[in-house]
């Protein structure tokens, strides 16, 4: 069975059974396995469970003695049942959906920080967290923080399908804590609609896609989630979608009227109970004083950010920090740094000091006067001609390898001659005529016609139109009329 397995290129047992009626008469044929009419017959008659069982040691030992790792994560995902976007049906506050947004940079090498999104189906309120790793403890400890950070309490959590949440870790944590665990489908984002649009329209409009890692960059990190989600649901307002509808091709939306996380909860039948802390704490919050203190986190974040993956960028302290001191002072700036462009810090990338490049010497500077010389009394010569002059006087220096770095000297040496050309011009009378009325095609016109006569050489030269002009000795000019 070992022979035939590697003559399959080491297919499963199921496939192999079905190949080994016509395998090993093959081998049998080029002399490649021989057996006795006992052995072929038991070998015939094999089932695939008793080829996998055979075969047990020999696929170990193939791998490099590594046994397949068992798949332990599948079994607690298929126990957790799926819910989709068009399972909620208006579900009290209390049911969240729940994804993590990584801030790796371009790159998913080594370790970086992640931002847990918790986001009520109900009402919109968002609560974002920082991990410092994708690990199943600290969602636990994240997700046990944020039931103190909601007003209400929680009910249930829509996870995704990551390992981080679909372990012997979260699963089991959260139905002790009484939460309704539900999934979503594979490589169905649409199933996660709620907290798909705050990863975008919360966490990513306030970390941008660069790299962060570390306790320190996770601690403001920390400080700029806490300030942006108490902006955020009690002063910012946004969409929620009433009803949808398709009517052939077309798919019609209709949308309540934009409100904030805290107005939907007051107007929510089922959170009588966090009515009045809420609106105690809304008469305390100052936006103004909320987005100073975004903007100067997110200015601290961007002198951490590091760009490029798995790359750190040493800390640059803020010597470049345009971040107000005070609420006060942020509260000036208002209205008068919309010419400043991208107000957030986490969105730039610091300048940093333009390194001049020092031009490197040319094999061709010792010879940029001969080169010169040469154009002067030819100026048709083409580079491959310079080429072949130089490798005549200098075959150890010049080929036909040179050809590229010639073409650009003599770019350059014309360019230059050229400017000089026009510097030197003297401008003449610039008259702008204005133009004479009549057709296009020329019928308006009232001045001398065109000489049709020949030109009449004297010495080199021509007049025409009462002007000399050069013309070759050997080839006499006459316009065509």
């Amino acid at each position: 069975m070992t022979a035939l397995w590697e003559a399959s290129d080491r297919v499963c047992g199921k496939r192999l059974k079905v190949m080994i009626s016509t395998l090993l008469p093959a081998l049998e044929q080029h002399g490649r396995l021989q057996l006795g009419q006992a052995d072929r017959d038991r070998v015939l008659a094999i089932s695939a469970a008793t080829i996998d069982r055979l075969l047990v040691d020999v696929k170990i030992a193939a791998s490099g003695g590594r046994r397949r790792r068992a798949g332990f994560y599948s079994a607690i995902r298929r126990e957790v049942p799926i819910r989709t976007f068009n399972d909620w049906n208006s579900p009290p506050p209390g049911f969240c959906e729940v994804d993590m947004v990584a801030h790796g940079g371009t790159s998913v090498a080594g370790s970086f920080i992640q931002t847990l999104t918790m986001v009520d189906v109900a009402t919109g309120w968002t609560e974002c967290l920082p991990l410092l790793t994708r690990e199943g403890s600290l969602v636990v400890e994240a997700i046990n923080r944020a039931q103190s950070l909601f007003p209400w309490l929680l009910r249930g959590v829509d996870l995704d399908n990551d390992s981080a949440f679909m372990n012997d870790v979260v699963v089991p944590w959260c139905r002790e804590q009484k939460l309704e665990v539900t999934r979503s489908r594979a490589y169905k984002k649409n199933d996660q609609a709620f907290v798909e649009q705050k990863n975008g329209a919360v966490v990513r409009r306030l970390m941008g896609y660069g790299r962060f890692d570390g306790v320190e960059t996770a601690r403001v990190m920390g400080r700029l989630y806490a300030a942006a989600r108490l902006y955020i649901n009690f002063f910012q307002p946004s969409f929620k979608l009433k009803e949808k509808r398709r009517e052939g091709a077309k798919v019609i939306k209709r949308y309540h009227l934009p409100s904030t996380p805290y107005e939907r909860a007051l107007a929510h039948p089922k959170v009588p109970a966090a009515v009045k802390r809420l609106r105690d704490q809304y008469r305390s919050l100052d936006p103004v004083a909320l987005l100073a203190e975004i903007r100067a986190t997110q200015d601290e974040l961007g002198n951490r950010v590091d760009r490029r993956a798995g790359q750190a960028r040493g800390l640059q302290r803020a010597s470049t920090s345009t971040a107000p001191a005070t609420a006060a002072s942020f509260a000036r700036t208002l209205g008068k740094t919309t010419t400043s462009g991208e107000p957030r810090a986490t969105h730039r990338r610091s300048r940093r000091p333009y390194k001049t490049r020092v031009r490197m010497p040319s094999k061709l500077d010792p010879h940029i006067a001969a080169i010169e010389g040469w154009l002067a009394t030819q100026p048709q010569l083409t580079a491959l001609a310079i080429v072949g002059r130089l490798s005549e006087k200098h075959p150890e220096q010049f080929g036909t390898r040179q050809h590229s770095i010639v073409q650009r000297l003599l770019r350059a040496l014309r360019r230059k001659t050229a400017e000089q050309l026009v510097a030197e011009e003297p401008l003449g009378e610039a008259t702008t005529a204005a133009p004479l009325p009549g057709a296009v095609d020329g019928s308006g016109y009232v001045g001398p016609d065109p000489p049709t006569a020949p030109l009449v050489e004297q010495a080199g030269k021509a007049t025409w139109r009462g002007r000399s002009v050069e013309v070759a000795s050997t080839s006499p000019m006459a316009p065509s009329g």
